[in-house]
């Protein structure tokens, strides 16, 4: 993936919209939303100045003029240059043909999940699935809307990606909570006697591991110590 000169995919939103036409950033920020292209770029107004700057800056994009319309300030109109033409070009054939690693929050959170016990787990992954359903709801809504139906489905796919993401999540949530719910997630019963055994006797997670024999029953003992040396 190259390295660029102005990395904010703001900075790539910016850089499209003037592939249209010039336009001065009132205009980019009122054209993204209107397009709903905000959903999936996060659209800050104040960032959006420092990244027309930015971009300015680097000699690809440039003020081609100044408009005053009635009482408003002025305005400064920018137009790409052909640096930031191939720029964008590079960016978009980068973000559809390259898969890149994402780090999410929640595959964070799940990395330390056993810090948490099954049940309180449980409990915040049916909040996330509850959430997470109430956009895939509310994303189906807009799709179906007479609104977003009058325009080509060209110009909405990335709305149809997320959704598609969206409701994969949902899927993959609400399996992982029923399998730690019956104990079906390989390890979950070794986790839920560790958490019974920390919440009830007060011990800590370094002596629990260090000496499994005095708290926990030789099945649990017996799975512990033949996991691998990840110390190592």
């Amino acid at each position: 993936m190259a390295k660029r000169k102005v990395a904010n995919p703001l900075a790539f939103a910016v850089l499209g919209s003037l592939s249209e036409r010039p336009m001065h950033p009132y205009e980019i920020s009122t054209m993204l939303k209107t397009r709903g292209k905000d959903q999936s770029i996060k659209l800050n107004y104040g960032s959006l100045y420092s990244v027309v700057a930015a971009l300015q800056k680097h000699g690809l994009i440039e003020a081609v003029e100044t408009v005053r319309e009635g009482n408003r300030p002025e305005r400064t109109v920018y137009a790409l240059t052909a640096a930031g033409g191939q720029e964008f070009d590079e960016w978009l054939s980068e973000f559809i043909g390259e898969p890149s690693r994402d780090f999410s929050q929640l595959e964070a959170g799940l990395a330390y999940m056993p810090a948490l016990s099954p049940d309180r787990t449980v409990e915040l992954l049916d909040q996330r699935r509850q959430a997470l359903q109430a956009e895939v709801d509310r994303l189906e809504a807009v799709h179906v809307s007479p609104q977003l139906k009058s325009l080509p489905r060209l110009f909405w796919v990335e709305s149809e990606f997320r959704l598609a993401m969206l409701k994969a999540e949902v899927a993959y949530v609400e399996q992982l909570a029923e399998e730690i719910r019956t104990d079906k997630l390989e390890g979950g019963a070794f986790w839920r006697h560790g958490h019974e055994v920390m919440r009830d006797q007060g011990v800590a997670p370094g002596e629990l591991f260090a000496h499994p024999e005095k708290y926990l029953d030789e099945e649990d003992v017996a799975w512990l110590r033949n996991l691998p040396d990840q110390t190592q």
